[in-house]
């Protein structure tokens, strides 16, 4: 396709982005209003159905209880099995909301503080400006409003155990989360690993209670709890290799209700990040011998549960470098950066476990950042013009790796 027509389709995506902005904004500010919790996105999965409806978009059967899954079908000839896939997720955070602005959650203790709301809005954008656009796309656009990224397992491995790839079979699966220390207007992107795999730690110690003034006559498990905090920061330093990323912190523990008593018991919780599966089964492996070994040691029992979560987000390396092709064809090339990988963690990951793709940072942040304006902070407050950028940059990604695949 010449430059030419690219940069008239561009433009075209762009005009009608800017023209339906106000009401991807109205959209946004709904959801936000009234956040819901993962796996309980009743209200938000019905107002994504009416809105695709009013489009003339027909959502698929459900999957799950909430959530939705929509097929915007192209009318080019050379459409027959071609699927580009669109996610967004949309569920909130246990939260109270912290902000001033006219549109804060009228949920007590949940908010949207990951951006959720807005990559729902900017998906049903897209959505309105694909389903004008129907001429031009050369296949289908797959739409994922995904529910329950936050709380594990997570909604996406739920969606492709229930037949959703294979149902649909995309070819691509595109994934965009907005970030607020990347500017507005602009977008990252990072080939290979992104972001980390999680998992969750829990840890109990068992000793033999007594008196605070006779330590020799107890097992002490909150000083063996103290050990192993210690013991387990070696793994990072002394067990990894020193070029993978990884992280083990414990970051809670509880035991004892008085100054005078050793506890019987003590208990922790932490997280394991790591960007390398080979890596993570070793420091699991790992962990469990050095709390079981210091625990001995002191004369305690101890008890180490890791709940698995989310895999490596890993950008594939083809899917990614055209995307940094198609976003700077609509954004320009001073607009779009390149990320190093981080350690949080999605669900987006299971889906290019089974289809390739990319995830990247969109920009919603100023110039001069605020401390305070952070992922899953009661004061996260994304800039609102990111929604036409987001909109724009997806419907323009489904068309462009229509024309690719």
């Amino acid at each position: 396709m010449n430059t030419e027509h690219l940069n008239r389709l561009a433009g075209q995506i762009r005009e009608h982005a800017a023209e339906i902005f106000s009401e991807v904004v109205a959209l946004r500010r709904d959801i936000h209003l009234h956040p819901e919790l993962s796996y309980e996105e009743v209200k938000t999965t019905a107002l994504i159905t009416d809105y695709l409806v009013g489009l003339g978009i027909t959502p698929e059967p459900p999957l799950l209880e909430t959530g939705v899954v929509a097929m915007i079908r192209g009318k080019h000839k050379s459409s027959k099995g071609k699927v580009v896939a669109l996610r967004a997720d949309i569920d909130a955070l246990p939260l109270n909301e912290e902000n001033l602005h006219g549109f804060c959650s009228l949920e007590s203790g949940k908010m949207h503080a990951c951006g959720h709301d807005m990559h729902t809005a900017m998906l049903l954008g897209a959505a309105k400006i694909l389903s004008k656009m129907k001429d031009e796309l050369a296949g289908d656009v797959l739409l994922i409003f995904q529910p329950a990224e936050e709380k594990a397992p997570g909604g996406a491995k739920p969606f492709l155990d229930a037949g959703l790839f294979k149902k649909f079979n995309p070819s691509v699966i595109i994934g965009q989360h907005c970030f607020p220390n990347v500017e507005t207007g602009k977008v990252a992107l990072c080939k290979g690993s992104f972001m980390a795999a999680t998992d969750e730690l829990y840890f109990t110690v068992t000793g033999q209670g007594g008196h605070a003034s006779a330590p020799q006559k107890a097992a002490d498990p909150v000083l063996a709890a103290a050990h192993i905090i210690t013991a387990v920061q070696y793994l990072v330093s002394r067990v990894v290799p020193p070029h993978e990323p990884a992280v083990v912190s414990i970051a809670s523990i509880h035991g004892g209700n008085a100054p005078n008593v050793i506890p019987r018991q003590v208990t922790m919780s932490g997280t394991m990040r790591t960007m390398n599966e080979d890596v993570r089964s070793l420091v699991q492996e790992k962990l469990r011998q050095t709390v079981s070994h210091v625990a001995q040691g002191l004369g305690v029992e101890a008890e180490v549960e890791i709940r698995k979560g989310y895999p490596v987000l890993f950008n594939d390396l083809a899917v990614t470098d055209f995307a940094e092709l198609f976003c700077t064809e609509y954004l320009g090339m001073e607009n779009v950066l390149k990320s190093e990988p981080i350690m949080t963690a999605e669900d987006f990951a299971y889906y290019l476990q089974e289809c390739p793709g990319t995830f990247w940072q969109i920009g919603t942040g100023a110039i001069q950042h605020e401390k305070s304006n952070t992922l899953h902070s009661p004061t996260f407050n994304p800039e609102e013009r990111a929604l036409e950028i987001g909109s724009g940059l997806f419907a323009y990604a489904a068309l462009r790796i229509l024309q690719f695949v």
